[in-house]
């Protein structure tokens, strides 16, 4: 494989791990009475995509829970925005849900805060 057309999707350093985020959210609601629902997402990022500046996004691809169906959810998020007063920060998700049992979700979230501990 071109190391040159991929290289945009490895760690910086391939010998060193780079960094995750964790996020947790519901889904927009959809369909009508007792149909009416909204899946929950949760899980981690990829690790570090470089994009241009020195900045980065991460990619997820998760399921969502269960109500008698699932969805799934493949996107890359916003690049880093970063937390006042501090080297932590956030990136914006946002896109629809595969479309499964006749309907799909949107969805609009921030991923947590990077090592929020440390």
């Amino acid at each position: 494989m071109d190391n040159n057309k991929t290289s945009r999707f490895q760690c910086p350093d391939p010998q060193t791990q780079s960094h995750v985020h964790e996020f947790e959210q519901s889904t927009k609601l959809a369909e009508e009475g007792d149909d009416r629902h909204n899946p929950r997402l949760a899980g981690v990022t990829s690790e570090v995509i470089p994009i241009e500046n020195g900045r980065h996004v991460h990619s997820i691809l998760s399921n969502t829970d269960f109500f008698n169906h699932h969805h799934e959810i493949g996107v890359t998020t916003g690049p880093d925005i970063p937390i006042p007063n501090s080297n932590k920060h956030v990136h914006l998700v946002n896109g629809v849900t595969t479309l499964d049992d006749g309907h799909f979700h949107e969805f609009l979230f921030t991923t947590q805060i990077n090592s929020p501990l440390v």
